[in-house]
């Protein structure tokens, strides 16, 4: 998660610091803990910091689990303090790269328009798209910012509609148009001495800067705690006393799908599932001076794995892999339920 709170209502300096430290307590998620860390550092205009950040994790003898995007990040900070080579250096190999994440392409090609390089960052988005959506029926949720960021240039550079522009506009949810959002001239209009106008266009940039954070920031999501099939063996054969929660692993898996829907009916938003280790559950349990034993510390250690980056987003579109591992399609897995 991008934190895009303003640096007068946060100490980001102080979170980066505090975020460092959770990194060195828990290793296995320094990643994504360390890139927020930099994120606060890039906010509080500590850039040179961030970047050592970024160097940090780029260096480690441990594999990332998103390298292209911790490179784009890095290009993105270095073009903002004068370190304009370099960037385009390192934005050049993602784009060679070639990554099947959608986020590395979608921060280096923002990063090219916001420098005004339009052309380039057309190209980028259409590269992006071009290889991850082709032939694909549906597109997934984080592919959508490459469309809806495509869109945007191409009415910036005076480009008719496409094919893929028309795919944006079926993906466009906001009561807006993509056309009215991305229109060039709405620009002019917060000049305008006419009272509507204005209204009307602090309307469109609000419907704007709200899909924006909501795509950047949301909140930790509500979790619920899966476990494996064989990590259930493992902990009901160390803590017996956890059967009456797990009965079954079948039962387990339905419960987690009845409760996030439940909870989704319920009007609750932002639902996610985050899947639990022994060690890792031992672990949060003597940090928290307790038994593992104690049934009241599993939502406890689903809410810290959720903080810590953990959680994957619940429901799963139904062409994607069921949350719970049989690899079969959601749809046709725990996704067919009623």
């Amino acid at each position: 998660m991008r934190p895009d709170t303003p640096a007068e209502n946060v100490d980001h300096t102080a979170e980066a610091a505090r975020l460092e430290r959770t990194a060195g307590l828990y290793p296995e998620d320094a990643e994504a803990l360390l890139l927020r860390a930099a994120a606060h550092l890039e906010l509080a205009g500590d850039r040179p910091t961030a970047t050592k950040l970024y160097d940090r994790l780029l260096s480690s003898p441990e594999a990332l689990d998103h390298p292209h995007l911790v490179r784009a990040l890095k290009a993105s900070n270095l073009w903002e303090y004068g370190h304009e080579a370099e960037a385009r250096a390192i934005v050049d190999g993602i784009r060679t790269a070639a990554p099947r994440d959608p986020a590395p392409w979608v921060i280096v090609a923002e990063t090219l328009e916001s420098h005004d390089e339009l052309e380039a960052a057309h190209d980028t988005f259409t590269e992006a798209v071009r290889l991850l959506l082709t032939d694909v029926p549906q597109p997934p949720q984080p592919t959508h910012p490459l469309l809806f960021g495509r869109h945007r240039v191409r009415r910036m550079l005076g480009r008719s509609h496409d094919e893929w522009d028309a795919l944006a506009d079926t993906v466009h949810s906001l009561p807006v148009s993509l056309d009215e959002l991305h229109d060039p001239k709405r620009v002019w209009s917060l000049g305008s001495e006419n009272p509507a106008e204005l209204e009307a266009e602090i309307l469109r940039l609000r419907a704007e800067l709200g899909a924006y954070r909501e795509a950047l920031s949301r909140p930790f999501p509500v979790a619920i705690l899966h476990w494996p099939a064989t990590e259930l063996t493992e902990l009901l054969q160390a803590y017996p006393s956890l059967a009456e929660e797990y009965p079954s692993h079948e039962e387990h898996l339905a419960s987690i799908e009845g409760a996030l829907r439940e909870l989704s009916t319920s009007g609750t938003p932002n639902l996610g599932i985050v899947t639990g280790t022994v060690p890792s559950y031992e672990a949060f349990a003597a940090s928290e001076g307790s038994s593992p034993d104690d049934p009241t510390l599993l939502p406890q250690y689903a809410t810290t794995l959720a903080a810590r980056g953990r959680a994957v987003a619940w429901p799963p579109q139904d062409e994607s892999n069921c949350w719970c591992g049989s690899g079969r399609a959601y749809g046709v897995c725990h996704g067919s339920a009623a």
